[in-house]
């Protein structure tokens, strides 16, 4: 009985196939023992295939002796929550309005639901994956975000349990990695009063990365990566060329969100950020372990 993986390998070669494994080995040997952050994000999180892809390929790599930790989100299934209790969420320059009783399903969904959706799947795939949340040791402190209007900056609005990150403290999850673990973070924060926030993942997986040292920070998101003015994918560029594309207004619009914490990892001394497509089966793997480009690498400099 062949699994649809043996079938889709079919007609590849035994040589094929050797070196296609011989092209990976350079990589596992230059990553061997270091830090991966993944950002786990839109399709690649909602669908069946690409879920099972995304695990094996978390698992893979930690076989192969690196390290990945993942940091998800989750906003389709928090509206899809949010909608079961008659809420409906509301956005302000497109930041999710969180009151209490939101915070309480957005912790839920996310600590809950997702994290262990997502345990579940790295495990049954032959990984050890662990669920941490900011308040396990003490792991995000966060503060109120304090939002100014985008035409107006003396204006504040209020988007209630929302956090931007204080400060982190990887205790934990250097633990859990130095014991052959895989930890998956739920981008919750706590303040001073022990009180939730909801935080950007985006923001969490760039700020976790540039505390650990991250080799790589790979944001599995729905889009090809950057691309210029004609449409075409720019493979691979500097922070320096990204100030440039979002001066003359090439990056703009929803892309800025996800490129800010991207640009703020790769100047921090990530060695490597990875926009990638998590729309193509492996994405994340071939990313890693060949030459060919899946999305958009910004280097260091």
């Amino acid at each position: 009985m062949t699994t649809p993986h043996e079938q889709s390998l079919d007609h590849i070669t035994p040589r094929e196939q050797a070196e296609i494994l011989a092209q990976a080995l350079p990589y596992i040997r230059q990553f061997h023992g270091k830090t991966l952050v993944i950002k786990y994000g839109g399709n690649a999180m909602t669908d069946p295939a690409l879920q099972q892809d995304f695990a094996e390929d978390v698992v893979l790599l930690k076989l192969v002796g690196m390290n990945p930790i993942v940091v998800h989100g989750g906003g389709p299934q928090i509206d899809e929550a949010l909608a079961r209790v008659g809420k409906k969420g509301t956005f302000v320059q497109g930041m999710r309005v969180t009151d209490e009783e939101t915070m309480e399903v957005v912790e839920w969904v996310l600590a809950g639901q997702v994290q262990q959706d997502i345990v579940g799947l790295i495990n049954a795939a032959g990984g050890k994956a662990v669920g941490l949340t900011g308040r396990d040791g003490g792991l995000i402190r966060a503060r109120k975000l304090k939002m100014a209007d985008k035409d107006d900056p003396s204006k504040e609005h209020d988007v209630g349990q929302v956090g931007e990150i204080v400060g982190i403290d990887p205790g934990v999850v250097q633990a859990l990695q130095d014991d052959r673990f895989i930890p998956v973070i739920s981008p919750i924060g706590f303040g001073e009063h022990n009180e939730s926030y909801n935080i950007n993942a985006d923001m969490v997986a760039s700020k976790l990365a540039t505390v650990l040292k991250a080799e790589k920070l790979l944001l599995l998101t729905n889009i090809r990566g950057v691309l210029d003015k004609q449409g075409e994918l720019l493979t691979e560029l500097t922070a320096r060329d990204i100030d440039d594309l979002i001066a003359d207004g090439t990056i703009s619009g929803g892309m800025l969100p996800k490129i800010a914490g991207a640009i703020d990892a790769a100047k921090s001394g990530v060695h490597a950020v990875h926009i990638v497509d998590g729309r193509v089966p492996h994405a994340m793997l071939l990313e890693v372990l060949s030459d060919r480009a899946y999305g958009t690498m910004i280097k260091s400099h």
